[in-house]
């Protein structure tokens, strides 16, 4: 029997993850680039429930306008009931990629009217996702990758090698759009997807994108156990408001000890941590020498947010800059 087309195996795979995923939903949007990821997802999408592109127009290239009306009548001609071009302002906090994907998620947010929204990462940037974690050395929940249920984010091409985007955006005779970016080098994804991954697969002998994609699918599942018992371990402790007893996270097991203090210092307006700044509160815990406190990352502008061991407490406090 013949295999089914790219683009019915997308379909068939849309329609299967609203039933697992979003068995209450009657309608959802898609975020849709123009690129072949999205295209193929908005075709895939439009097939399975009411459909509603969100075209983010960054404004960072020349004819980006053209570009974003170009997917808007494609995403009708797919059979999507409604197709908006969103255009925003790119600041310039945490450097252009950065800037770029909190401008887009912002908008995307703002426009999709409490809807659930479909996001066209595949497998192939999955795998990238988990090779930057390694690189960077971010720790287990960065090397765990994208979630596919992460609401109002939902993705259901994780699985999904981009080669099969591709030959559905033959099937269906549209042509993407081709971003410049994803050909410069001056970004890291793209020296990974050019450079290191058909390195890996070649001397590694293939399968390199789908064992990561694998890697990331099993350490989800661990960080998922931990983090539940860590809930459960600050429930039992009953004071991680403005401080925790520093003998109470003494006894829990490192990695639970760790989620809990991350945990904490979120509640208490932290953003952005690293793993080095959880460390190093937690070295307050279990390496005690009369350090001061430790430098967090947090919104505020004219103060510093510190964490730092008091009368065998932990607790946070900030200081004008």
């Amino acid at each position: 029997m013949d295999r089914p087309g790219a683009v019915a195996a997308l379909r068939a795979g849309a329609a299967g993850f609203a039933t697992e995923h979003l068995p209450g939903a009657t309608s959802w949007c898609v975020a849709l680039s123009g690129g072949p990821d999205s295209l193929a997802l908005t075709a895939a999408a439009a097939a399975a429930l009411p459909t509603t592109a969100l075209i983010v127009d960054h404004g960072l290239q020349p004819g980006s306008e053209r570009v974003a009306e170009t997917a808007r009548r494609q995403a009708h001609d797919l059979g999507c009931v409604d197709a908006r071009v969103l255009r925003v302002q790119v600041g310039t906090d945490g450097g252009p990629e950065a800037a770029a994907r909190a401008a887009r998620y912002t908008a995307l947010d703002a426009a999709r009217a409490d809807a659930p929204v479909l996001l066209a990462h595949t497998l192939d940037d999955q795998a990238e996702t988990v090779l930057l974690g390694l690189g960077r050395g971010s720790g287990p929940r960065s090397i765990a990758g994208m979630r596919a249920c992460d609401p109002p984010w939902y993705r259901p091409l994780l699985g999904v090698r981009r080669a099969v985007t591709h030959a559905a955006c033959a099937e269906l005779g549209f042509t993407p759009w081709d971003d410049p970016h994803n050909h410069d080098n001056r970004f890291t994804r793209v020296r990974l997807r050019t450079e290191v991954l058909p390195v890996l697969e070649d001397v590694l002998g293939g399968g390199v994108a789908e064992a990561l994609a694998r890697t990331a699918a099993a350490l989800r599942e661990d960080t998922d156990a931990l983090d539940d018992w860590a809930a459960l371990a600050a429930d039992a402790l009953g004071d991680t408001g403005d401080s925790v007893a520093v003998s109470a996270l003494a006894a829990l097991p490192t990695a639970v000890r760790r989620r809990v203090i991350r945990g904490w210092l979120l509640g208490g307006g932290a953003t952005n941590l690293t793993d080095k700044q959880i460390r190093a509160v937690d070295a307050l815990v279990t390496a005690w020498r009369g350090q001061g406190g430790v430098a967090i990352g947090s919104e505020l502008r004219q103060q510093r947010l510190f964490a730092a061991r008091r009368d065998g407490r932990l607790m946070m406090y900030t200081q004008s800059v």
